[in-house]
């Protein structure tokens, strides 16, 4: 456990000793008050809720979670000090778990200077608060899915920029797989339960449900799970780089 805090206490410490993380929290808070009160029409909905708010958040995180993810691993192999790291008294899990949860409390921490919005929204009227507290825990869930994702992918290089194209394509096709574009597709010719299968793999139905107010066990599952396998995904990657 000591290993684990170690390695957290440095990723964590690394995001706030370049303008980087500054950069990053700076345009999602920017982003995530134009989409939502401007581009998403909120004054114009007449609704005292969030739904418009995390509406954006599986597109925005579409871009900017790989864009913190990129630099787990691939930016160590490119430098060298991924040998460095892993030649320490930390074992391998501790690492990988390390850097994971560095990377999704900072995205956390920036999901929660959102907070001013959730406040201004009780002042305009009188939403559910119990609602907009399950859309947050939802958003949360998924960054840490796309993190998951963003940091086996980022282990597979040492260049960042691919990294991250990976990273938003592999996470863009697990975010539409629910949608009419994609089950259309299959319906011809797949069955049912085929579809029922490529639809329960999408972000925006577990997401969705949970944004409703709804937290069925099933989708905290499903995220869980999720991370958990690109996590040891990742592992198997970095330790076979390690090998090579």
């Amino acid at each position: 456990m000591n290993e684990l805090l170690a390695v957290f206490r440095r990723e964590l410490g690394g995001y706030f000793a370049t303008p980087l993380a500054f950069v990053f929290i700076v345009i999602f808070l920017f982003t995530m008050g134009a989409f939502t009160f401007y581009l998403g029409g909120y004054y114009e909905s007449g609704q005292a809720d969030l739904a418009i708010f995390f509406n954006f958040h599986p597109w925005l995180y579409l871009f900017l979670i790989p864009a913190i993810s990129m630099r787990l691993w691939a930016e160590e192999r490119r430098t060298g000090s991924i040998e460095l790291l892993l030649s320490l008294p930390v074992p391998l899990w501790a690492a990988v778990l390390g850097k994971f949860l560095a990377a999704w409390v900072f995205s956390g921490l920036a999901l929660a200077l959102t907070f001013p919005i959730w406040l201004t929204v009780n002042y305009l009227g009188d939403p559910d608060n119990g609602v907009i507290l399950a859309g947050y825990l939802g958003s949360f869930l998924m960054a840490g899915g796309y993190l998951a994702i963003g940091s086996c992918l980022s282990a597979v290089t040492r260049n960042q920029v691919i990294a991250f194209v990976v990273s938003v394509a592999v996470c863009f096709l697990f975010t539409v797989s629910g949608l009419p574009i994609v089950i259309d597709f299959f319906s011809g010719w797949a069955p049912q339960q085929i579809l029922n299968t490529i639809a329960s793999f999408s972000f925006l139905t577990h997401f969705n449900a949970i944004t409703r107010g709804v937290i069925d066990l099933r989708d905290i599952v499903y995220f869980t799970t999720l991370i958990g396998a690109w996590l040891i995904a990742c592992g198997i990657v970095v330790d076979m780089k390690k090998a090579g």
